[in-house]
């Protein structure tokens, strides 16, 4: 498990990613985005760290199904999963706080 640092456009499918076990983030943008580029820094602090962590940068856009079926508008946005299910989301964080807020989130319940 380890930090990514590009966006892959080849996305995994929705069921293999609600199969996934044990703690996952995963980041859609795009490396054009100029929210994802300020973002980089402070989800690089958080994450980079965590080899108990599944990172995995996914490059959305229209017709993008993965980012659809999570509904995402806005980019950056991490998702934070626990064994395959969202327990928590960040959308355009703008500091490595909101980061470890949302990941508080795979220690609880």
């Amino acid at each position: 498990m380890t930090f990514t640092r590009t966006y892959t456009t080849d996305e995994p499918a929705r069921a293999d990613v609600d199969a996934w076990r044990g703690a996952a983030v995963l980041e859609f943008g795009t490396g054009w985005c100029g929210y994802c580029t300020g973002a980089q820094p402070s989800i690089e602090a958080v994450l980079a760290p965590r080899d108990d962590i599944r990172h995995l940068k996914v490059e959305d856009g229209p017709g993008r199904p993965l980012g659809r079926s999570y509904r995402v508008k806005l980019w950056p946005t991490l998702i934070v999963l626990r064994d395959g299910a969202e327990v928590a989301r960040v959308v355009r964080p703008s500091g490595e706080h909101e980061i470890r807020d949302a990941l508080r989130a795979l220690d609880a319940g």
